[in-house]
């Protein structure tokens, strides 16, 4: 693949893609893989027509692999060899494989390269009685190079302190920088953002992270790219963006939420 030159949209399988493309060509990595949950996820397709939501079609896919890890590791291997020394990885999982996704990003970027394990809290969904409520994701955080790596925390977008009262009226005013644990919404079954893919993840997350690993004009992958919501940011955001996935549902829904102008740089 030559020098990327504008944002792309890319259907089929991402390590044939990735195989490709030159060395360090991508300043932030992002990926949201199948969670090996052993079900199927699925959700109606949602579109909108003369202000109305309507659902359509069903989307789905298998979320299950009899060798989670075969599948996976050589991914990431190449996603090292793809980002910039001075670019970040952010790996979003849950408790069933992160800690084996530890293991070997370790190996593959070395132990001084992880950076942080963001946990992503919300609280929606069922409520288990026969145990505590799992309402939580793990994001791990590694950069390429942890002498050159590249993280900003002044562009983040503040939050509200959660005791008020206990700062002056300045920092109150001002909000606080967001910790390794981010309470943040899912994206809402009637919400805006809202597209009909299963697994779908908010704008708020990725916001975060591409405004804290990236500057404006970077170039930014997501080889998971379900709904498109990496792209839809790094648009937003100035950013370019090579979005991949297999699925055409993932595609269409892609090309026509990027296609949208109120996701065009603001």
């Amino acid at each position: 693949m030559s020098e990327l030159r504008e944002d792309q949209i890319l259907l089929g399988d991402n390590l044939g893609f990735m195989n490709e493309m030159d060395d360090e060509s991508f300043q932030m990595i992002y990926i949201d893989p199948p969670f090996n949950t052993g079900d199927t996820q699925s959700m109606a397709k949602q579109s909108t027509v003369d202000g109305v939501k309507i659902l359509g079609r069903t989307i789905e896919y298998s979320d299950s692999f009899r060798n989670f890890w075969a599948f996976l590791e050589p991914r990431l291997r190449e996603a090292w060899r793809l980002l910039d020394e001075t670019g970040t990885l952010y790996l979003h999982l849950d408790y069933r494989e992160v800690h084996y996704a530890k293991v070997i990003l370790d190996t593959i970027f070395g132990r001084e390269a992880f950076l942080n394990e963001i946990i992503w809290a919300y609280d929606y969904g069922g409520k288990s009685k026969s145990r505590w409520p799992t309402k939580h994701d793990n994001i791990l955080v590694y950069v390429k190079n942890r002498d050159k790596y590249y993280y900003n925390s002044e562009a983040v977008d503040r939050e509200p302190y959660m005791a008020p009262g206990l700062v002056t009226p300045e920092k109150a005013e001002r909000g606080k920088l967001p910790t390794d644990v981010w309470w943040h919404t899912i994206v809402p079954t009637n919400g805006k953002e809202r597209t009909g893919y299963p697994t779908q993840k908010p704008e708020g997350i990725l916001r975060r992270m591409i405004q804290a690993s990236t500057k404006e004009g970077d170039w930014v992958m997501d080889f998971f790219a379900g709904s498109g919501t990496t792209g839809a940011v790094a648009k937003k955001l100035g950013r370019h963006y090579v979005m991949i996935d297999e699925s055409i549902d993932a595609k269409t829904i892609m090309d026509e939420r990027l296609k949208d102008d109120s996701t065009s740089p603001s």
